[in-house]
C-alpha cells in the first residue's frame, strides 16, 4: 500500500501521516525529514508524532517543544492542555509501553483525536491538490538540527551511533 500513497502525490506532509498509519514508518521518516525546520512546522509535528510511534518518547517531546506555539500544534492541542497535555499524554502512552500502567482505550482514543485534529488540518491548509515534485516543499535543516544530526552520527547521542 506505501506505493498507492505515494502515487497520490498528496502534499508530502499529508503523505508521511498516511505512512505511519500504514506503519510504513521509514517512509515517513524520509519525508520527515525533508522537512524538519521551520516553517514546515506540521512536518516537524508529523516527526514528533512519528518518534512516539517508534517508542522514542525524548525525541517526541523535544518535537512538540519546537512546534508548541505553530498554529498546527495549537490547533490539535491547544485546548487539550497545549503542550503541557500533550506531553502529558506521551507520559502516559510511555508508561503503558513499558509497565502496562494506564488506560490503553484512553490513550487510543487520544491518539485516534491527535491524528484526526492533524489530519484536518493538514487538509484544510493543503488540500488533496497533487505535488508532482515534492522537493518544491522540502527545507533546509536549521543549524540546530545540523548540529543534533551530527551528534547522531558522531557524538554518542542517539539511536544511530556507530
Amino acid at each position: 500500500i506505501s506505493h498507492a500513497i505515494t502515487n497520490l502525490s498528496l502534499h508530502p506532509t499529508l503523505e508521511a501521516l498516511l505512512h505511519i498509519l500504514n506503519a510504513d514508518l521509514s517512509s515517513a521518516h524520509f519525508l520527515c525529514r525533508h522537512m524538519e525546520s521551520a516553517p514546515a512546522y506540521e512536518a516537524m509535528f508529523i516527526h514528533g508524532l512519528l518518534h512516539r510511534v517508534e517508542g522514542d518518547y525524548r525525541n517526541t517531546d523535544a518535537w512538540y517543544g519546537d512546534v508548541s506555539e505553530s498554529e498546527v500544534f495549537q490547533s490539535v492541542w491547544g485546548s487539550d492542555g497545549g503542550l503541557e497535555g500533550a506531553k502529558g499524554f506521551v507520559q502516559r502512552v510511555e508508561g503503558l509501553r513499558k509497565e502496562g500502567k494506564g488506560n490503553k482505550e484512553e490513550l487510543v482514543k487520544e491518539s485516534g483525536r491527535e491524528i484526526e485534529a492533524l489530519k484536518d488540518y493538514l487538509l484544510k491548509k493543503f488540500g488533496t491538490e497533487q505535488i508532482k515534485d515534492a522537493t518544491t516543499v522540502w527545507v533546509g535543516k536549521s543549524e540546530k538540527g545540523k548540529e543534533a544530526a551530527k551528534n547522531m552520527v558522531v557524538g554518542g547521542e542517539g539511536w544511530r551511533q556507530f
